[in-house]
């Protein structure tokens, strides 16, 4: 059984994005509170180090609390991720933003308290420090987890890293220093170079308001990153994702094609696919054909047509094929009202399952006309 990504590049750019700036904006405000940051652990090891050796211990056992708690978060995070994956969760990763986001509720509260006095000044220092540490702890691990260590979120240096490898990468081939990447992998770099070089952008602006709304309004000032946390829950509620799974009887059509049933969550109207560049490009070598059964789309939204046509854009750029069965009237005027219809060769859009065997068959036994063998990947 095959199942994709849960979350498209384009939601998992979104929600990296969001993420960057809650973290952006709860780091400036630590640092301007207490003067520690908390969405990284670089400073504090450091710090733990100098503090260990000049025998502070007391400073240095609060720098292995920071560093725990931290940890503790990322525990918290993979363990929530595993419970929303073995429960069936439509999005796996609002169980981990919730509870993310009724930690820095508290940390808004004590944000207050500190404002106003009512906080013990020697408490202050661990309250607002150790509590969205844990926070971004758990932030940090579930986009790793979900973007499949794509993107953090919560530390700068590990993304710029990244961007900067990819640049080189790109412009290896590009320079005509080396083997230039087939287009598949061009473009997901390239995109991926963009979500990469938007991280730094977002923390850098979530810092910047943080400072602002501090400046402006103390008491309440983590309210708007809270408040981005709730939209980010809640859309996760009322957006689910579809997952896609191979079916038993693909065997049965040979080496050559592959029978996927498209099967979105239970009682949703709304869905998305899963990571088309992604789920395509994990397919078997000896795979030319790909026939998709979407008799449990019926009620697919024309976004959900176009992330159909993007995964159909992925298989030919792989000199692949992609034929859809048990197609109704209902998907066709979806797919018509969302522009895509006539990207689709008719053929390819078959109303039973034995007509899309058919197709594939007829596809292989004329593949010379579109290419059969999938490119080297690398």
């Amino acid at each position: 059984m095959f199942h994709g990504p849960a979350q498209s590049f384009a939601q998992q750019s979104r929600l990296a994005v969001w993420l960057s700036l809650v973290a952006g904006y709860t780091n400036a405000l630590t640092v301007l509170l207490c003067s520690q940051v908390t969405s990284h652990m670089t400073g504090a090891v450091a710090k733990l180090g100098v503090e260990a050796a000049s025998g502070n211990w007391s400073v240095a056992g609060y720098f292995v609390g920071l560093v725990t708690v931290f940890i503790a978060g990322a525990f918290v995070a993979g363990m929530l991720l595993e419970f929303g994956r073995v429960r069936g969760a439509k999005s796996i990763y609002m169980l981990p933003m919730a509870v993310e986001a009724a930690l820095l509720l508290v940390f808004t509260v004590l944000v207050d308290w500190h404002a106003i006095g009512e906080l013990p000044p020697d408490r202050a220092q661990a309250w607002l420090t150790l509590l969205p540490a844990f926070a971004m702890g758990l932030q940090n691990a579930a986009i790793t987890r979900i973007s499949g260590g794509v993107v953090r979120t919560t530390h700068v240096t590990g993304v710029v890293t990244d961007l900067g490898l990819d640049l080189a990468r790109l412009s290896f081939g590009w320079l005509g220093l080396g083997r230039r990447m087939d287009p598949v992998r061009a473009r997901q770099a390239k995109w991926r170079s963009v979500l990469l070089a938007t991280i730094p952008l977002a923390f850098a602006a979530g810092a910047a308001l943080a400072t602002l709304v501090f400046a402006w309004w103390a008491e309440w000032a983590m309210a708007p990153a809270c408040a981005a946390l709730v939209g980010v829950v809640v859309t996760a509620v009322l957006t689910p994702v579809a997952t896609v799974t191979l079916r038993p009887d693909a065997s049965g059509l040979g080496d050559e094609v592959a029978l996927f049933h498209a099967e979105p969550p239970k009682g949703c109207k709304q869905f998305h696919l899963p990571d088309v560049s992604t789920w395509s490009s994990q397919l078997p070598r000896a795979v030319h054909v790909v026939v998709l059964d979407v008799a449990a789309m019926v009620d697919m939204v024309p976004r959900t047509a176009s992330e159909l046509r993007l995964l159909q854009q992925h298989l030919r750029d792989e000199r692949r094929h992609l034929v859809l069965a048990n197609v109704v009237t209902e998907q066709l005027e979806t797919m018509e009202d969302a522009g895509v219809l006539l990207d689709f060769d008719a053929d390819d859009l078959c109303g039973e399952m034995d007509t899309a065997k058919q197709r594939a068959q007829w596809l292989l036994a004329h593949c010379e006309a579109w290419g059969r063998r999938a490119p080297a990947r690398g």
